[in-house]
């Protein structure tokens, strides 16, 4: 089953959201089903089969995140992410702003759903692939 190390290893080649389609395919290709990303402090928790679970811890200084989200603005800033024009931290800061709580990674679906506090679906996205 795939570690942290692996994760992490992965993780350090994506420079910008144009890099997340490649990132994507190489942790499934580790055995990575879905995984949760959480905005307020970067912790995530990678889920494989039969229960596995591997956990990276947080990686900066709190965030604190919108009560209300934006959909809107938050789906163009997404769009800009995407194209490579912001790094992670700026989308991160982005995301706690316009009231994204987290998102959920589903491998077999190749779908990214964003979430608010109340744990609403704010956008559902088609990976690449």
């Amino acid at each position: 089953m795939f570690t942290v190390e692996q994760i992490k290893a992965a993780h350090s080649k994506v420079k910008s959201g144009a890099d997340f389609s490649s990132y994507i395919k190489e942790i499934k290709a580790l055995g990575v089903t879905h995984y949760e990303a959480y905005v307020a402090d970067g912790h995530i928790n990678y889920h494989g089969t039969n229960n596995y679970t591997a956990k990276v811890p947080a990686k900066y200084e709190p965030l604190v995140i919108a009560d209300n989200s934006q959909s809107e603005g938050f789906k163009s800033e997404l769009v800009a992410h995407q194209q490579g024009k912001t790094d992670f931290l700026t989308f991160i800061k982005m995301c706690a702003a316009f009231g994204i709580e987290k998102w959920e990674i589903c491998m077999d679906k190749m779908t990214c759903t964003y979430y608010d506090k109340a744990g609403k679906e704010i956008l559902v996205e088609l990976i690449p692939s």
